[in-house]
């Protein structure tokens, strides 16, 4: 389950990617704009700032996610992207970190570029942190015997996860677009304790608090903790660096 509250702790740092990617999209005057895993809607709800003659279209597959997306306003939509087929009037699609999520998803990527008009833009983006401590130190624990049991189904047990942004570009103009492609290391200063745990528990931790107790968890946390301090120590003025590497593409259809 998607904590909207836990997602939102960090909603400046994970908002900028999203309007990075944006900046790259050349639609002047689209009819219409699919957001593809809105997430809270925070940020789809910028979407008529940019484009405000544009009707904005919004799925999740959280519920919870959802219901605070329409309480903003969204006109969001529970569904699985996998199960999303754009509409004639969709001139723009936007994804935004979703797509990690999804292992089959250049092969969705090409069923959309082949489902969408000429002249419509696809741009999504997709953390490649998978081999960074953070990450690593959670696919370590997992793999302990008192976890593995448990957490067998945790989907990121392997780091190749998403492709690099030269791997997208190949992939989308084989499939007939205009491809711009970059990645871009982001150094987020984080302030709190165990402030990296944190930003995970909202994203990458999420399936294995939903395969353990109250209890249980707690006991993955305190473990996961000092393995994460080893490689993000808080500095003397209370803040922590964190890396974060992120692929983006713009792909128009042509």
């Amino acid at each position: 389950m998607w904590s909207p509250d836990v997602y939102l702790a960090y909603a400046g740092h994970r908002g900028r990617p999203f309007f990075d990617l944006l900046s790259r999209v050349g639609a002047r005057n689209p009819r219409r704009v699919a957001d593809l895993g809105c997430g809270p809607g925070n940020l789809t709800a910028t979407l008529t700032n940019r484009w405000p003659g544009a009707g904005i279209e919004a799925w999740d597959s959280s519920p919870e996610m959802v219901e605070v997306a329409r309480e903003r306003g969204v006109p969001a939509r529970v569904g699985d992207v996998r199960d999303w087929i754009p509409g004639p009037d969709i001139d723009v699609v936007v994804s935004n970190a979703v797509l990690q999520w999804v292992p089959e998803h250049p092969e969705l990527l090409v069923r959309w570029v082949g489902q969408l008009t000429v002249g419509s833009w696809l741009a999504f983006q997709v953390p490649d942190n998978f081999d960074e401590p953070s990450h690593q130190s959670v696919r370590d624990l997992v793999s302990q015997p008192q976890w593995s049991d448990a957490l067998q189904d945790f989907p990121f047990r392997e780091s190749d996860i998403v492709q690099s942004a030269a791997g997208y570009a190949a992939l989308l103009s084989e499939a007939g677009c205009s491809v711009d492609a970059w990645e871009t290391t982001y150094v987020h200063e984080l302030t709190g304790a165990d402030p990296v745990l944190e930003w995970i528990t909202g994203t990458a931790l999420r399936p294995v608090r939903s395969s353990l107790s109250d209890e249980q968890w707690g006991q993955f946390r305190a473990e996961l903790v000092p393995m994460l301090d080893a490689f993000y120590p808080m500095r003397a003025d209370g803040t922590t660096f964190f890396p974060f590497r992120r692929v983006f593409v713009v792909a128009q259809v042509n």
